[in-house]
C-alpha cells in the first residue's frame, strides 16, 4: 500500500513535535521523498488538471507547519533569499528545479549591506526533497510545468525574510503572501 498524504502529515507532526531541531526536519524531508514516490498523490496534487498557484494543502493546527502545492505554469528564476525565521524543505514532484545555495560573507544577519557567494548548485529531480533551514540562502530555477511541494515551519506571509542584490551588495527585507 502506499504512502498516503495524511500518513506524511502524521509522520512529520511526530517527528518535529520529538525533534523541532536539524534531526525533525530531516526526517520530514525524508518522509516527503517516500510521499512523492505515491503517484497516485503526486497525480492528484500535481497532475496536469491541478490549478494553476500556490495551494495550501495541510496546516499542521499544533506545530503551524505548513504544507504547499506549487503548481507553475511559467518557467522562474528567483533572486537568492531566505525564509527568515522558518524553514522549508521543497520536494520535486514533476520536471526539475536547480536549488543555489549561498553563503552570507560580511557577518551581518539582517538587511542593509550585504554580500553573498554562491556555495553550491544541484538539481532536484522528481522524488528528491531538499532541506532549507532557519537563515539558509538559497535561489530557486524551474522550467515552465515545474511543480514541487513545500513544506514550511509556519507561514511564509507571516514571516519577513531577506532578498539579496549580489550586484548591488544588498539585503532587503520582504513579506510573502500567504497561500491558503
Amino acid at each position: 500500500m502506499a504512502y498516503t498524504f495524511e500518513q506524511f502529515c502524521r509522520d512529520a507532526h511526530d517527528a518535529l513535535q520529538a525533534d523541532p531541531g536539524r534531526g525533525g526536519k530531516e526526517k520530514v524531508r525524508e518522509h516527503l521523498e517516500v510521499l512523492l514516490q505515491n503517484n497516485d498523490f503526486v497525480t492528484e496534487t500535481c497532475g496536469p488538471q491541478a490549478e494553476i498557484g500556490v495551494h495550501q494543502i495541510y496546516r499542521d493546527p499544533d506545530l503551524d507547519f505548513v504544507v504547499l502545492a506549487h503548481i507553475n505554469d511559467a518557467p522562474r528564476q528567483s533572486p537568492p533569499h531566505d525564509h527568515g525565521s522558518s524553514w522549508a524543505i521543497y520536494g520535486q514532484a514533476s520536471k526539475y528545479t536547480d536549488m543555489s545555495e549561498y553563503r552570507r560573507l560580511d557577518g551581518g544577519a539582517g538587511a542593509g549591506e550585504a554580500r553573498i557567494e554562491k556555495v553550491k548548485t544541484y538539481r532536484l529531480t522528481p522524488g528528491v526533497a531538499g532541506l532549507y533551514d532557519v537563515g539558509a540562502i538559497h535561489a530557486i530555477d524551474y522550467p515552465e510545468g515545474a511543480r514541487f511541494v513545500r513544506v514550511t515551519g509556519t507561514d511564509l506571509g507571516t514571516v519577513d525574510r531577506l532578498k539579496f542584490d549580489m550586484s548591488g551588495g544588498k539585503a532587503e527585507v520582504i513579506q510573502s503572501v500567504g497561500a491558503g
